[in-house]
């Protein structure tokens, strides 16, 4: 940070959470309320770019990969999603592994090394199914990793198929998965539970079924949905809650905050969280969860623009190529459904960065940029999990 931001934050009211930054000291819950209601956004943005900046440097990083989305049929009827149908509805759809496999193949020029799968709470589907897919996965493409099933579906096949976590998860590692996406998270609080999704895990079972994925040596990543029923306390609190688990088993890879898209919900009484909301959330993330090494800016659910923006404000990585999204589209969004490779890498150097494709485990692949994240004196002891490349190790550094 140089010295005019330096000067516009602390003349903004934010002089004392900057002074915990710049020491590499870690925020409480107050000062993340603070950060939420500060009416200076600029001011919390260029707290949340000196963390990143101090981490990564320029590096933006992307990956190419595919969604799929296996089935629709859920029995959670969450109040939030737009995505999910019974089964006798004209539209339900149960991918088989063979339409797996089309899928895969439709794209089979492209160099993709992530299948990301998620899909609904479905009863009818035996845990064979689940093992085959991810099987029918690596026979189509070895090298792929496989990113699939959220705590709240490994949930659900725990309890369908009487067995316990632990189990399913070495089931479903053993067939080839390689690591958990983030979903389900929502907001990790009883009141959201109630409200919003009763017929789901609450946050006390998703967050123990992420650190024995955790054990077992399965990294994921976290996310938080915002913008319906919670409060800014409850925002802080999921933070608080995952930065907790983090302490603990050091296996989430990145934060992803995702906006609340209220179309074709029961909730579309709903205003839609701006792109203020947007990079507030990114940058509030950034500076309260000290130990997730990355924070994503998910283009799908903010538009490409709004994502690039957000790697001023916090972020340092914008997900990928995506191919087929459903479930963001099905409740409004109005970002394409894929984007390529070329545009990922226009959109990252437009913005000024420095992009660098990366795998899941944000290991970088392919041709090295020229310039790399800057070296900074540490101030903090304080190791960030899993980091890569050129911040492998750094704490949070002036």
């Amino acid at each position: 940070m140089n010295r005019l931001q330096r000067l516009h934050v602390e003349r903004s009211g934010l002089g004392a959470i900057a002074a915990k930054v710049l020491a590499g000291e870690r925020l409480d819950r107050e000062d993340g309320l603070l950060l939420y209601r500060h009416p200076d956004l600029l001011a919390v943005g260029a707290l949340a770019n000196h963390v990143r900046e101090t981490l990564h440097g320029d590096l933006a990083y992307y990956i190419v990969n595919q969604h799929i989305n296996h089935t629709n049929v859920c029995v959670a009827g969450c109040k939030f999603c737009a995505f999910y149908r019974t089964a006798k509805q004209p539209d339900a759809y149960v991918l088989s592994p063979r339409d797996v496999e089309r899928r895969m193949l439709e794209q089979i020029h492209e160099p993709i090394r992530e299948i990301h799968m998620v899909g609904g709470v479905n009863p009818d589907l035996p845990f064979d199914y689940y093992l085959e897919v991810i099987r029918t996965m690596k026979r189509v493409r070895p090298e792929v990793h496989v990113k699939a099933f959220t705590m709240v579906e490994i949930a659900a096949m725990a309890e369908n198929f009487g067995m316990s976590v632990e189990e399913v998860l070495r089931g479903l590692k053993e067939a080839g998965l390689g690591s958990i996406p983030g979903g389900g998270a929502e907001i990790l609080t009883d009141h959201a539970h109630q409200v919003l999704f009763k017929g789901k895990i609450d946050h006390r079972a998703w967050m123990e079924i992420a650190k024995t994925a955790h054990r077992l040596g399965l990294k994921s990543n976290a996310t938080m949905m915002y913008g319906h029923v919670e409060t800014l306390e409850e925002r802080v609190e999921h933070m608080l809650l995952l930065r907790e688990a983090q302490d603990e088993t050091q296996g989430f890879m990145a934060f992803i905050p995702l906006a609340f898209h209220p179309e074709n919900t029961r909730l579309s009484h709903l205003p839609k969280p701006s792109a203020a909301d947007e990079l507030r959330n990114l940058a509030v993330g950034r500076l309260m969860l000290d130990n997730f090494p990355h924070v994503k800016a998910y283009w799908i659910m903010m538009t490409p623009r709004v994502a690039q923006a957000g790697l001023h404000f916090g972020a340092d990585d914008l997900d990928g190529t995506v191919v087929t999204e459903e479930i963001y589209h099905r409740a409004g969004s109005t970002s394409p459904q894929r984007i390529s490779r070329r545009q990922l890498v226009v959109l990252i150097e437009e913005a000024g960065r420095v992009p660098v494709e990366r795998d899941t485990l944000y290991n970088p692949v392919g041709p090295q940029p020229d310039r790399a994240a800057p070296e900074r004196p540490a101030q903090s002891t304080r190791p960030i999990p899993g980091a890569s490349g050129p911040e492998a190790g750094m704490g949070i550094s002036p």
